[in-house]
């Protein structure tokens, strides 16, 4: 099964969005995938009821930070890259979708949907493969 057959095989067992691109990639990050599924929880839907970020990309996010964190609680050495990461993975994904905004891409206000859920979820994975490496 591929990464995007797995995410969308997440998100038919009602994983949001956040989750079912985070959670494909729990072996990858060497998370257990129920810590991740605990940390994208509140990112579905927008993160504020369709208001916010798509919880695809910020299911993206979250890898960035579980693959490229050092997790020095003490002395973190790492957020720069991470946010280096980050930016480059929301760019990416919006040249993809248009936009990265679940209201948006959901055309909520305009009745025009630039992109479904699913393809949010597949354009997802391909954005992590394609600037995390995993």
């Amino acid at each position: 099964m591929t990464k995007k057959e797995l995410a969308i095989a997440n998100h038919d067992k009602k994983y949001n969005c956040a989750q079912a691109v985070a959670c494909a990639f729990s072996e990858e990050v060497g998370t257990d995938e129920a810590v991740l599924f605990k940390a994208c929880e509140g990112l579905g839907l927008g993160m504020g009821c369709m208001e916010c970020t798509c919880g695809a990309l910020s299911g993206a996010i979250v890898l960035a930070g579980f693959k490229n964190s050092d997790g020095r609680t003490d002395n973190p050495g790492t957020k720069a890259a991470t946010y280096r990461l980050s930016s480059q993975l929301v760019q990416r994904f919006k040249e993809k979708t248009g936009s990265t905004v679940c209201r948006e891409l959901k055309g909520i206000d305009t009745g025009k949907v630039l992109h479904s859920c699913p393809d949010c979820i597949k354009d997802g994975v391909e954005t992590v493969q394609e600037i995390l490496g995993l």
